[in-house]
């Protein structure tokens, strides 16, 4: 794909895009996409103290935070409620709630959660460009740390790269990092546009990577050495139910995020994404965490990628069994 037709195929203005009313609502409809599966098996991998979940969502419930009108689905309610019950279960600590794009710019479901937190949540936020230095100010004080922009068709894409620009901008002087949400297959295109931003940015869900391409594909190589030239790269091991062709466990994905993590082990993190809107196969999170030790046999990479990692990134405060 060459970058005028990418950025021709972003168009259209999303939920999460740039433009559009922060608020608008309306209640949501019929789900169109299933909810998580609800036997969460207890993991046989015991992660460490202080671990992070760096990648969640919270959606709902509908009536006490609507859905966005323009939304591209309709997920059932996964509450807060449900999102301490799942990490009790896996036995993960500490939690980086997404917005997802069903909510729109109205990140009450996220700054309400960690409200709730004791500190043990932050968030990153949908943002555009009608939200004053004060709207983002106040985010920041409410836990926020970062803001995604959601590079695919099916999520409505981002319509005005020069405003894409000017917030990112705007973000980098709050000291926020950025979330980027690829299109599978546009890696490439994207290199040099990530490459130019001033601010750290972090790959969602391993780029979108297709185990089925096997390692040698030029995507996926062109995002080893993305990560590996640029030290403000960092990426997210999530998703190896988006990227396996074989399915449950998901061992097809493997690979891929160990060579992420042996590539840049100081830059890489982990997360459920919980409560898995739009994927291919419907995970148990549970088998997720189990997929941890196959990422990072060594105890100490572990550390890094679950504790230490998040905590820099996040602005954590360390862990009291912290080891860095």
């Amino acid at each position: 794909m060459l970058r005028r037709d990418l950025l021709a195929a972003m168009a259209g203005l999303g939920a999460a895009g740039i433009g559009g009313s922060a608020f608008a609502a309306e209640p949501a409809a019929i789900p169109t996409i299933p909810g998580p599966d609800p036997d969460t098996r207890t993991p046989s991998y015991r992660a460490p103290a202080g671990s992070v979940d760096t990648h969640t969502h919270i959606f709902g419930p509908a009536a006490l935070y609507p859905f966005a009108p323009k939304r591209p689905y309709s997920p059932p309610d996964a509450p807060l409620e449900m999102f301490r019950a799942l990490h009790q279960k896996i036995g993960i600590d500490r939690a980086v709630i997404v917005n997802a794009t069903v909510h729109g710019t109205d990140n009450r479901v996220v700054t309400d959660a960690i409200a709730q937190s004791g500190g043990k949540y932050k968030g990153v936020a949908n943002i555009n460009n009608e939200m004053s230095d004060a709207d983002l100010a106040a985010l920041g004080k409410a836990g926020i740390c970062a803001c995604r922009f959601a590079f695919l068709r099916r999520l409505g894409g981002v319509g005005d790269m020069k405003l894409f620009r000017t917030l990112v901008d705007r973000v980098a002087a709050i000291g926020w990092h950025v979330d980027i949400y690829l299109e599978a297959g546009t890696i490439q295109e994207f290199v040099p546009i990530l490459k130019s931003l001033p601010v750290t940015y972090v790959i969602d869900h391993m780029g979108t990577i297709s185990a089925a391409k096997g390692l040698d594909d030029p995507e996926f190589k062109a995002l080893l050495d993305l990560q590996a030239s640029d030290e403000r790269c960092w990426v997210k091991i999530t998703g190896p139910e988006r990227a396996s062709a074989s399915g449950p466990p998901f061992h097809d994905a493997v690979p891929f995020a160990k060579r992420l993590i042996d590539n840049a082990p100081d830059r890489v993190i982990w997360g459920t994404d919980w409560p898995h809107p739009n994927v291919k196969f419907m995970p148990n999170d549970g088998d997720l965490v189990d997929l941890i030790p196959l990422y990072a046999p060594d105890a100490e990479v572990q550390h890094k990628l679950l504790v230490q990692n998040p905590e820099r990134l996040f602005r954590f405060a360390p862990h009291a069994n912290d080891k860095g």
